[in-house]
């Protein structure tokens, strides 16, 4: 029992002794008075029934006062528990507005995007405001019956050395260019989140803006946007506004939880969907299995007008996965920081399909930007791509993509495998080839060398494509100073090999050849 409690109790029975003492004292009072004077009938009824009235009135007494100690108490008791111990007393169901407990900012974020919110708390007895929410839910600006509002935010700074690299790179057709190496430090993105519930703890929204400041005077450097969703179960989560295309693994979710800092392999960059306007569902169905589908209007929106689309509304997107044990960590990302004492394992499988249009690419430095490229770098849709005066107007891209994971004590090994097929070309001139056909993987091993403060981690990837087999391989720490996963140092050493991708907010460059290093600090909160 709490010290509070104690002392209650203590005052409940001191009261009741002095009920007892003073009830006892008046019947020896009047037993007293009898012995002396002998009272007639009379007297005696009329003393028994003053008598009965204060017992009554004692017992009155006594009710009203253990009423108000009762109330005290209950009183010092939700003084004593946190807000979460009190909305943990709510109907199931309610604690988290579906029933389902909580992923960690997970679900459905890419590289420096836009994140799902976390499960959020039912309803309040009170208003308050301000509480701090560890594990990247940020703060609790506002908690009210009627909603609740939290702020969260991401960022980094990083230094990048490219200097390495080759000047030149030569692709498939013979056709030469140069390459822009760097060497400078960049508060590289900074993303503002704004999210919770109105009306209905089912009712969730996310706004958030989302900024690359290392492409700063492109179209699309700072992006303003979000979704909304309603839980209807923990089966089915319904979302609209801005979402990433599950197409891969790291957007299924995962975001920041990865071994690098805002990077992918090459591999997965090269063969990825991105984010897109659209409408979503997922959940979590038996046997710890769970869902996430999406159709959206292209493979990449971000950057992207509403009058540079087609009308076909034919990209989808779906994702399965299953983690066996039921635990896989935050978000189910990579690397095993939270060093897991018996074996966790994770599964899934990605399939996505669009119809894309020449007009409806995004900047080649617009944030979060895919692109069609072939293996060599060279995009599919620009004029002469294959060497001759034809142009590719339209085509069908179909990926799908298989993963797997395994975390055991502070070790982690994960990979995915990638198939790529682009056919039902329409050209203009000359094209002289009818689809394109490109596969690849990547293999990512880490370890946690000291719990909780040091991992190392190997990463490589490689395409197996018509136009080359481009390939990367990379190796980095990560220091966590205060033992939490979302404030991180970070230092990576990659070598390219023909890299296709690339673009100024990651570390890689299109046609890159030689070493990079770059040293991140990376927070979230």
């Amino acid at each position: 029992m709490k010290p509070g409690h104690s002392a209650a109790a203590n005052r409940r029975r001191t009261g009741r002794t002095r009920l007892l003492a003073l009830a006892v004292t008046s019947v020896l009072a009047c037993g007293a008075a009898v012995a002396d004077t002998p009272p007639d009938t009379e007297e005696i009824l009329d003393r028994l029934e003053a008598l009965e009235a204060r017992q009554k009135e004692l017992e009155r007494e006594l009710a009203e006062r253990e009423a108000r100690i009762r109330e005290l108490e209950g009183d010092a008791v939700a003084e004593d528990r946190s807000p979460a111990e009190q909305r943990r007393e709510a109907p199931a169901g309610l604690a988290d507005g579906s029933g389902e407990p909580e992923t960690e900012i997970a679900a459905d974020t890419n590289t420096g995007g836009p994140r799902t919110p976390p499960a959020v708390d039912p309803a309040p007895d009170r208003d308050s405001y301000g509480v701090f929410q560890p594990g990247g839910q940020g703060f609790k600006l506002v908690d009210t019956p009627q909603g609740d509002l939290n702020f969260s935010a991401w960022a980094y700074v990083r230094y990048l050395n490219q200097q390495d690299l080759d000047d030149t790179y030569v692709d498939a057709f013979g056709r030469e260019r140069e390459i822009n190496q760097r060497n400078d430090f960049q508060l590289n993105k900074i993303n503002l989140y704004f999210k919770g519930w109105v009306f209905d703890p089912a009712l969730r929204y996310t706004f958030y803006t989302w900024t690359s400041n290392a492409s700063q005077g492109e179209s699309a450097s700072v992006v303003i946007a979000g979704n909304m969703s309603y839980r209807f179960s923990r089966a089915l989560d319904l979302g609209v506004g801005i979402g990433g295309l599950p197409g891969t693994r790291t957007l299924r979710g995962t975001f920041p939880y990865w071994n690098k800092v805002d990077h992918r392999t090459i591999a997965d960059e090269f063969f990825r969907p991105s984010y897109t306007s659209g409408i979503w569902a997922s959940g979590a169905l038996e046997n710890n299995l769970n869902y996430r589908v999406m159709v959206g209007n292209n493979l990449s929106q971000v950057g992207v007008s509403a009058d540079q689309l087609d009308d076909g509304l034919n990209t989808w997107s779906g994702a399965l996965w299953w983690t066996p044990q039921g635990d896989y960590g935050p978000a189910g990302g990579y690397g095993d920081f939270e060093f897991h004492e018996s074996p966790a394992t994770t599964f899934g499988i990605h399939l996505t399909r669009s119809r894309e249009d020449r007009q409806s690419q995004p900047g080649t430095e617009d944030i979060e930007n895919a692109q069609i490229r072939l293996s060599d770098g060279t995009l599919l849709f620009q004029p002469g791509a294959f060497g001759t005066a034809g142009r590719v107007n339209r085509a069908t891209y179909l990926m799908s993509a298989v993963d797997a994971g395994y975390k055991y004590r502070g070790w982690s090994l994960e990979g995915e495998y990638y198939w790529r097929w682009v056919d039902d070309f329409a050209t203009v001139g000359d094209v002289p080839v009818d689809d394109l056909f490109d596969h690849g993987f990547q293999l990512q091993l880490g370890s946690m060398l000291v719990p909780k403060k040091l991992q190392a981690y190997v990463a490589g990837s490689q395409i197996f494509g018509e136009y080359g087999n481009p390939w990367d391989l990379s190796g980095g720490l990560n220091w966590y100073p205060n033992e939490r996963r979302l404030f991180r140092v970070n230092s990576e050493l990659m070598y390219l090999n023909d890299s296709p991708v690339g673009y100024s907010s990651v570390p890689f460059v299109l046609g890159g050849n030689g070493f990079v290093f770059h040293t991140n600090l990376e927070m979230m909160f």
